[in-house]
């Protein structure tokens, strides 16, 4: 027997809603920083393979078998210096931004955890480790979901409110966030520039989609050479995203890594980009949680 068609791929259409955003943004930019250094397979957690992805390596295979120490230094690298370059950028500007937080990650860096319960930066759960969710059984998943809460309510301060695993989620990821009963919403979406509703085993549930497009993943796949790559394409995805907010304002979601765009020079695009966002007008700066909040408030769920 055939299984049920549950794609949507007409979403808002032509006439999307309009957003309402505060103080009537043309759009809302929302800036995550991927803390996953610490929380990726490696030979010590047990994989039996270094994971080499979103690093220097490029055109090589994401894991290499064994204890690859080249590997754990590329990804050290973003914990010991990249994060802190990042906090400063958006610091020094008094900009937000969410921590997409691997909760094993950010348990082993102290500091770095109590940097972000300071920043009043959010944090949305990026699993219990940065991993690929859709090779889990379902008892495991819901065990990781169970441990990275209770481990970011201690290293943070308060449990997550938005989820977003390791790219891929597993066709139980949603069902089992909302099995959990406190999420206010999952990231686990690259379909759309605004949020939307679902219902989930009856209840409704916000989607807050993500993007891999406004991401520095593209220096780890040699897309990206420079810092003017980087400025030229996030310009223009937001010049023409501002452009159509003069009648359809939307969203622009851009994603970090610490271990990528924390380097000197790709962090020099970011801090270009993130001087020229500032001095556009009608441009809502903020983070992830507060544009599901709004869209709660705003745009209620409707059966």
């Amino acid at each position: 027997m055939a299984s049920i068609y549950d794609r949507d791929l007409i979403g808002y259409g032509a006439n999307p809603p309009d957003p309402k955003w505060p103080g009537g943004a043309r759009i809302a930019i929302n800036f995550v920083m991927n803390y996953e250094e610490g929380s990726e397979p490696s030979v010590q957690d047990g994989e039996g393979f270094t994971e080499i992805g979103l690093t220097e390596a490029t055109g090589l295979p994401t894991g290499v078998e064994g204890r690859d120490l080249a590997g754990e230094g590329m990804f050290a690298y973003g914990s010991r210096v990249g994060f802190w370059r990042l906090m400063r950028l958006f610091q020094e500007r008094d900009l937000p931004m969410t921590v997409f937080g691997c909760a094993l990650a950010i348990e082993r860096n102290p500091e770095a955890a109590a940097a972000i319960k300071a920043s009043g930066f959010d944090v949305c759960c990026h699993g219990w480790r940065w991993i690929k969710h859709y090779l889990l059984s379902e008892e495991e998943e819901r065990e990781h979901i169970r441990k990275a809460i209770v481990s970011l309510k201690e290293t943070v301060g308060e449990r997550p409110l938005g989820w977003y695993c390791r790219y891929g989620p597993s066709v139980n990821t949603r069902q089992l966030v909302v099995e959990e009963g406190g999420f206010l919403y999952d990231s686990d979406a690259y379909d759309d520039e605004l949020p939307y509703w679902k219902t989930v085993d009856g209840k409704p549930h916000l989607v807050v989609p993500y993007s891999l497009v406004n991401n520095d993943g593209k220096f780890g796949s040699g897309f990206f050479g420079t810092s003017a790559d980087y400025f030229e394409w996030h310009k223009d995805a937001f010049d023409m995203l501002y452009a159509e907010g003069k009648t359809q304002p939307k969203m622009m979601s851009v994603g970090l890594h610490m271990r990528l765009i924390g380097h000197p020079a790709r962090a020099a695009g970011l801090a270009r980009f993130l001087d020229y966002v500032k001095s556009q007008e009608g441009v809502w700066v903020t983070r992830r949680l507060d544009i599901a909040q709004h869209w709660v408030k705003t745009h209620p769920f409707a059966a």
